[in-house]
């Protein structure tokens, strides 16, 4: 389908997130944040119409919950999902999630619990690893940051390790390596994913206006330029009317503070 003429850098990090969970099968998609959840449901209703969606509680729906107040808009049930199933879900394989932490470094190793100082008395506190350490031994994760720089893609290692990547050093002696299995990685600058050689960072498309080289300056660690690396695609007007629909309040307009050339902030 041809891609819209018109559309914003949030739209097209959605868009682009989508196709993350299109060759998913029937897994349980979580969409933590507004951009990833708006993908998730996007992808629900194109081009991966077998995953799952919760309405957020207890229950799977087949039309994704638009963000916001939701008016008179009824949530039309299909089945039923507490957080018993979720975790069965969870440990089994079946979930692919997209999240957004805070670091991430050239192992794909991600961090959403504290930053500098040391452990016990770090220089900023967040939230704790939370589900990160389980859910990425256990099933599939993909990344978004909206802000691609070298403070969210670090030099060294990211400052805790929340979610397992493909360090080899930090694993017991012994001990086999998971299974890690990491999807793409989404920011405000492009795609890439941990495919190279020896899982390194392969940048698969460049968001409109975007050089290799403006990315690479941006990145802490080296990327490499996948076979085929290419723009990234524009989102249909079909896209941009469901994810309107999706998101009725225009949540996605406040995300995003920076924009590559060629697409509109907003």
């Amino acid at each position: 389908m041809t891609t819209a003429k018109d559309y914003t850098l949030a739209e097209l990090i959605i868009a682009t997130g989508a196709q993350a969970w299109a060759a998913d099968g029937e897994v349980l998609a979580t969409g933590i944040g507004p951009l990833p959840r708006l993908a998730a449901g996007l992808a629900k209703l194109t081009c991966a119409p077998g995953i799952m969606m919760t309405d957020g509680e207890a229950y799977l729906v087949e039309d994704p919950i638009p963000l916001g107040p939701r008016g008179d808009y009824k949530p039309k049930l299909s089945g039923w999902m507490p957080y018993s199933r979720v975790f069965d879900s969870v440990w089994s394989g079946r979930r692919h999630a997209m999240v957004t932490p805070v670091q991430v470094d050239r192992y794909g190793q991600g961090n959403i619990s504290a930053l500098g100082g040391d452990f016990q008395k770090p220089k900023v506190a967040m939230l704790g690893v939370r589900g990160f350490p389980g859910n990425s031994i256990c099933h599939k994760n993909s990344m978004f940051l909206p802000n691609h720089s070298k403070r969210t893609f670090v030099e060294g290692e990211v400052d805790v390790v929340a979610s397992v990547g493909y360090n080899a050093k930090n694993w017991p002696e012994g001990a086999k390596p998971a299974d890690v299995k990491l999807g793409v990685v989404i920011t405000d600058l492009c795609v890439f994913d941990f495919n190279g050689p020896d899982h390194a960072a392969q940048v698969l498309s460049l968001h409109p206006g975007v050089t290799f080289e403006q990315v690479q300056e941006a990145t802490g660690f080296p990327l490499l330029r996948a076979e085929g690396m290419k723009t990234t695609e524009g989102p249909t007007e079909q896209q941009l009317a469901i994810i309107a629909r999706l998101d009725p309040h225009n949540v996605r307009a406040t995300v995003l503070k920076g924009n590559p050339a060629g697409v509109r902030a907003a």
